[in-house]
């Protein structure tokens, strides 16, 4: 499952940057994140880097974009595929 910022986002703009794979960004009016690039930080992390350091823990679970930890492990590994070409 990718992960999703509400609207109690305050842009305090310290989730972009933690972000392993760039799917972090600034929307219109808050950041946003781009469910075909978020793997929750499978293959690089333990936890969700962005939920960790989020002060008003605006980051939850997607529930438009379930997927399984096997399939989160496939999208970064497809991830990692395409930026070496």
């Amino acid at each position: 499952m990718s992960l999703i910022i509400t609207d109690e986002c305050i842009n305090c703009d310290v989730c972009e940057p933690e972000c392993p794979n760039d799917a972090i960004y600034q929307g219109e009016e808050i950041y946003e994140i781009n469910p075909d690039l978020c793997t929750e930080c499978v293959g690089h992390f333990d936890t969700p880097q962005c939920v960790e350091v989020c002060p008003v823990e605006c980051i939850p679970k997607d529930p438009n974009h379930e997927e399984t930890q096997d399939q989160l492990q496939l999208k970064y590994s497809r991830l990692m595929a395409s930026n070496e070409g």
